[in-house]
């Protein structure tokens, strides 16, 4: 998953993602721009999950260092 801060800087997150559990952290393993070198983690939160239509709205908190 690749999060976007601006139009010049971006961070990269890999890891598994088990959508049923409550909170999910997955790593910071990079990012360009500003975010060159960058190291963190993301926690996701799922706000509404409709297993119907498939449809997600998913909360992403990230904490990121750089250099």
């Amino acid at each position: 998953m690749t999060i976007m801060a601006s139009s010049r800087a971006l961070t990269t997150v890999l890891g598994r993602n088990p959508v049923f559990n409550k909170v999910r952290e997955m790593p910071v393993i990079g990012g360009s721009g500003l975010f060159r070198f960058a190291r963190g983690y993301v926690q996701a939160r799922t706000n509404t999950l409709n297993l119907t239509t498939g449809d997600a709205i998913v909360e992403y908190t990230c904490y990121v260092m750089h250099y």
